[in-house]
């Protein structure tokens, strides 16, 4: 059986399992492992091997300190008050509750790294109170999805540490821009929010003008919570610890508000390990089932062949860049994020380097598509978690939700097209 045939047959097997929604760590194994089964030069051990060398990278030490650090500021009640300040800060915007789900999915990014978590929170939270207030299930519900899609953005978010130790581009940068593309987001959806609801009639949540007083008694109880992502990228950027040394800060500045705010019990703590633990082996046998395939496309020489053949169809970056979103739209609607991640990246990285596009460029571009794509059927992870926890109707969701597509394939052209916003800050 020649080679071609053989990574061929590996390759179907594997999309196959990801199109019938087999777990991803599952997918991979079985299609690489197939790969090695069926090379006669090659075998299990084999398999065995580079599935171990590909967990054993320090930067992927970041992805339990991090995931630990969001376990347990959930369990110290850093949620409703960082919830509490958001409302007495866009009280009075129109919108009004609308404005707050969007600014604290931003402010939580730093702490849950996961717009699926923060879609089901916010969702369970501010849902009902924005239909209490008047606004409508499908609006409540949209404003729920696409805030979220800021989440990943905003450090330290485990899609941008996968991202770094697959394609070999600095945690550390992506974690500095991180906060800009975010923050642009955010006011992007803030300012379009705002104009959408004076048109359909959502107004403020307060008549009354917010003093300075009201802004500070709502401030103290989020300061200690929100300094978070500001140590963490100020001591990366001061190179007083590394990005897998900010994990470890992280999860001991959390405990360290649980003591503070005296909601953390003993019991509390060995749930939190037991949880972040969880979460960080599903992560690693997803990371290390990724490394064998990496692996067996470079011995392959698919991404040195599909580089060749995309810069010869492309013929400019800027034509690459296109043909890279529509690529990444469509596969977003069917592959799982890490999962199109951990198999894409390895394949589209050269050929951008190839045009000369900045690292941290496509990485954004890369990982906004992914984001992009949990909100488009037929898969759409956080659509249906989202219309799930509200109990909204889909097909009114895609109608109500037409204006944020427009808005954040806006944001994909200017993030795409306009390089000095992700490169800005990295080039310090």
């Amino acid at each position: 059986m020649t080679s071609v045939l053989i990574i061929t047959i590996a390759l179907i097997v594997l999309l196959s399992c990801l199109l019938l929604k087999v777990p991803v760590f599952i997918s991979l194994s079985a299609g690489t492992a197939l790969y090695f089964l069926l090379s006669p030069r090659l075998g299990c051990t084999m398999f065995v091997q580079r599935f171990v060398a590909g967990i054993e990278s320090i930067p992927l030490l970041a992805i339990p300190f991090f995931v630990g650090a969001g376990v347990f500021m959930n369990y110290t009640g850093v949620t409703k008050r960082i919830m509490d300040f958001c409302k007495v800060l866009t009280g009075s915007m129109w919108g009004g509750l609308a404005q707050v789900n969007i600014l604290l999915s931003t402010l939580m990014g730093g702490l849950s790294g996961s717009n699926l978590a923060d879609a089901a929170m916010e969702a369970k939270m501010l849902v009902p109170e924005m239909e209490r207030a008047g606004m409508s299930k499908p609006f409540s519900s949209v404003i729920t999805a696409f805030s979220s899609l800021i989440t990943p953005m905003i450090p330290p978010g485990i899609a941008m540490i996968l991202y770094g130790s697959i394609a070999n581009v600095s945690v550390g940068k992506l974690f500095m821009t991180g906060f800009i593309v975010g923050v642009l987001m955010c006011a992007a959806m803030m300012v379009f929010t705002s104009i959408y609801s004076r048109k359909i009639g959502y107004t403020p949540a307060y008549s009354k003008r917010i003093t300075g007083k009201d802004l500070w008694q709502a401030a103290k109880p989020a300061i200690l919570p929100l300094c978070l992502p500001i140590i963490i990228i100020g001591g990366i950027r001061l190179s007083l610890f590394t990005p897998t040394e900010a994990g470890a800060v992280a999860i001991v500045y959390a405990l360290f508000l649980g003591i503070i705010y005296r909601e953390i019990t003993l019991r509390m703590f060995f749930k939190g390990m037991e949880e972040t633990m969880t979460t960080t082996g599903v992560i690693m046998l997803i990371v290390g089932a990724a490394s064998v395939l990496g692996w067996v496309l470079t011995k392959e020489r698919i991404p040195q062949n599909l580089t060749q053949w995309i810069v010869t169809v492309a013929g400019s970056k800027y034509v690459f860049i296109m043909m890279v979103n529509i690529f990444l739209l469509i596969v977003g609607m069917f592959v799982e994020g890490n999962a199109a991640t951990i198999v894409l990246v390895p394949l589209l990285v050269p050929a951008a380097r190839t045009f000369g596009i900045n690292d941290i460029q496509f990485a954004f571009i890369f990982m906004f598509n992914m984001a992009l794509g949990t909100l488009t059927p037929p898969l759409g992870t956080v659509m249906f978690v989202t219309c799930g926890t509200t109990g909204c109707k889909v097909k009114d969701f895609l109608k109500s939700a037409t204006p944020y597509y427009a808005l954040f394939a806006i944001l994909l052209i200017i993030i795409s097209y306009i390089p000095g916003i992700t490169t800005f800050v990295s080039s310090f």
